[in-house]
């Protein structure tokens, strides 16, 4: 399987600055979004140094595993690079006054022959479109979401909530986080997104759904989910990082296409 990468991020119709951090690694299949939180310029500093410090750390881990790791000792370097950003966040926001109780969520997806390894933190998601049909493939931790597990809303009513910032579990709040992580399996033709809320807050997985079929490119669609976003209030920044897999065609000998096989 080979993976083409592709992200677009923007600062939105009301905030002055860009809090969402971004990036990736294709050559080691390796993806990772933010949302900072905290006051002043925290949050900008608190999701700039989990994609920097977790990109730099697990990127040179994957290089030198050089594609022979399995998926347990995958999931176990992600833990340890992701605990290493935590305590560097929670340590740089207690040294500092201004940064006190930044923090940032987070989604780190490393993508490898057929498998993507997926991990997250607070309400940025992952989603796969795959045959037509999109599926929400993390879980946000949110109050919102505690709620709508507890029965106390519906996902109707939580669309309408006021509360939707309010996120559970966060990277560098505390001394130590848990990771939620997933194992699953790639399919030829599946497209995944990974976005912050200000794209999920603002547009349907039904419109989504819409722009990730376009028969465009993979920048053009990263384009019109901005754009979505904006028009329908830009309340938050947006990120969109789109990863769209594809099986490798094995090449034929020259015998075996001459006698058609």
């Amino acid at each position: 399987m080979i993976y083409k990468f592709c992200t677009e991020t923007d600062t939105g119709l009301t905030r002055g600055n860009n809090e969402d951090s971004v990036a990736f690694d294709e050559s080691t299949g390796l993806a990772v979004l933010a949302d900072g939180m905290g006051g002043y310029n925290a949050g900008e500093v608190a999701s700039s140094m989990a994609t920097s410090l977790i990109k730099a750390e697990m990127g040179r881990w994957l290089a030198e595993a050089g594609g022979q790791a399995g998926p347990r000792d995958i999931c176990r370097a992600m833990g340890i690079c992701v605990d290493n950003a935590n305590k560097a966040i929670f340590n740089a926001a207690n040294a500092n006054a201004q940064y006190t109780g930044m923090g940032t969520t987070l989604v780190v997806g490393v993508f490898q022959d057929d498998g993507l390894l997926l991990g997250h933190i607070g309400d940025s998601r992952c989603y796969r479109l795959r045959r037509g049909e999109l599926t929400q493939i993390t879980r946000d931790h949110s109050l919102l979401q505690e709620q709508i597990d507890a029965g106390l809303l519906t996902p109707q009513q939580a669309a309408m909530s006021m509360n939707k910032n309010l996120v559970t579990r966060a990277l560098g709040v505390e001394n130590a986080v848990m990771l939620e992580l997933n194992e699953c399996r790639v399919e030829d033709g599946d497209l995944y997104l990974m976005c912050s809320d200000g794209l999920s807050d603002m547009v349907s997985d039904a419109a989504i759904a819409e722009i990730l079929a376009q028969q465009t490119s993979l920048a053009q669609r990263a384009l019109n989910l901005i754009g979505a976003a904006n028009q329908h209030g830009g309340r938050d920044n947006i990120t969109a990082l789109l990863i769209q897999a594809e099986a490798v065609q094995e090449k034929r000998g020259v015998i075996s296409r001459l006698l058609g096989r």
